[in-house]
């Protein structure tokens, strides 16, 4: 019997996926545990893996946006008849959106015509909105045609579902001799547009969420690091793994957010949840955007095995490798700008904690020490806190502890 595949939901925040790229053909044998493709979700590239056995009878979109449960293939017996079964799957598709009050967004896709399918089995009705405002119904890959050519999609006739217009329509009008010569030739362009990834898109939301829904007050701290820049000197001496600044801040964090049980806290409503657990993000700058894999029980673990933890994650976030686990159930977290030179900064809380560290970089400058002007090693942090959670006093006297930590690190080495 023919199984429909669906998007499934690769992670928590995932609300639609993009298909990259199809590693497996129409006709090709599947087995479990055969990769089918790769798909881009808001946080990284996954595979998505067949649980299946049969054959690859149809791909309905062969790459772009697909919402969460959206068809995007057939596996069966090979030469089964599956259009019974997927027009089923697409109608209870129609009917869930018609009944959510939602429109459809699926991308249209050129491989049911390969295959010679109807094109309505795989492409879904987009809105295009005309110069003049009037919204005429077109599929995705109809309307980017429609504009290449410089068609205006008012002067094309839909033969689709309830006068959609769709690939085949502007094929015709283009076949009959549409007149491409009196096309305005475009202005030089003034701006370019990029397209929003997955990511960027979940970040906007979420840090929109944060931003305007928990209420931000920010304390700022100048640390002396010359201790720190010195004990760290000899931390590393004919050492493999070297420990780096930042490694001393996560450290001091976890440390510091036991003895402050309030900082390591969300805010729940009704109730305000104290986490026993001490697990530290790390945002992490990648090509989309920012990931923040998460170090679990920082608080137990000595700075080489943080260091080599972190740089791990590191690297899995550049290469989009990281598993959505990976990336949830922190507790606090640290954004650190240090290495790009900025010296302060505030940052917006990363849900669902209370509190984020903004981390500057150490920069020299004269200090008084003993009543006398030295040559210290600053830096500047800056906590941002949820005044639902945190008072300006609690967040004053964590920092002061951090601030201890970071300037007698031997504190943190027993």
């Amino acid at each position: 019997m023919a199984e429909i595949i669906r998007m499934p939901r690769l992670s928590d925040t995932m609300e639609e996926g993009v298909i990259v790229e199809w590693l497996k053909k129409v006709g090709e044998k599947v087995e479990p545990g055969d990769i089918l493709a790769e798909v881009e979700t808001d946080k990284a590239t996954m595979e998505l893996e067949s649980f299946n056995e049969g054959y690859l009878l149809h791909i309905g979109v062969q790459e772009g946006t697909v919402p969460v449960d959206g068809v995007i293939a057939v596996i069966g017996e090979k030469d089964e008849d599956f259009k019974a079964a997927l027009d089923a799957a697409e109608a209870d598709a129609s009917a869930s959106s018609s009944n959510n009050g939602q429109e459809d967004t699926q991308p249209e896709s050129d491989s049911g015509e390969a295959s010679g399918e109807p094109e309505a089995a795989t492409a879904v009705t987009a809105e295009a909105t005309t110069d003049s405002g009037t919204r005429v119904k077109a599929s995705p890959l109809a309307k980017a045609m429609a504009q290449d050519a410089g068609v205006d999609l008012r002067t094309v006739s839909g033969s689709g579902d309830n006068g959609r217009i769709v690939k085949r329509d502007v094929e015709a009008l283009l076949a009959g001799g549409a007149p491409q010569a009196a096309k305005a030739a475009p202005a030089p362009p003034q701006f370019g547009e990029v397209p929003v990834s997955q990511m960027r898109k979940t970040i906007a939301r979420r840090l929109a969420e944060s931003k305007f829904g928990a209420p931000h007050f920010y304390l700022t701290l100048e640390i002396d690091m010359s201790q720190a820049v010195s004990d760290r000197k000899m931390l590393n001496e004919d050492e493999e793994v070297r420990v780096s600044f930042n490694d001393l801040v996560v450290k001091a964090c976890a440390l510091a957010l036991k003895e402050h049980p309030a900082i390591n806290s969300s805010w729940q409503e009704t109730t305000i949840r104290r986490n026993k657990d001490v697990n530290i993000g790390i945002a992490v700058a990648v090509e989309d955007g920012l990931l923040v894999p998460v170090v679990r029980d920082a608080d137990t673990k000595g700075l080489r095995q943080l260091h080599t933890e972190i740089v791990d994650y590191a690297t899995k976030a550049q290469s989009k490798k990281l598993q959505p686990e990976e990336m949830q159930g922190n507790t606090f977290t640290i954004s650190n700008l240090g290495m790009f030179g900025i010296e302060e900064f505030t940052a917006i809380i990363n849900p669902p904690d209370s509190c984020i560290l903004a981390v500057g970089a150490i920069t020299q400058k004269p200090i008084v020490k003993n009543g006398e002007i030295a040559v210290g090693h600053m830096m500047k942090v800056t906590m941002s806190c949820d005044h639902r959670v945190v008072d300006g006093a609690t967040g004053a006297k964590f920092l002061q502890t951090v601030k201890g930590y970071l300037e007698s690190p031997v504190r943190m080495l027993g």
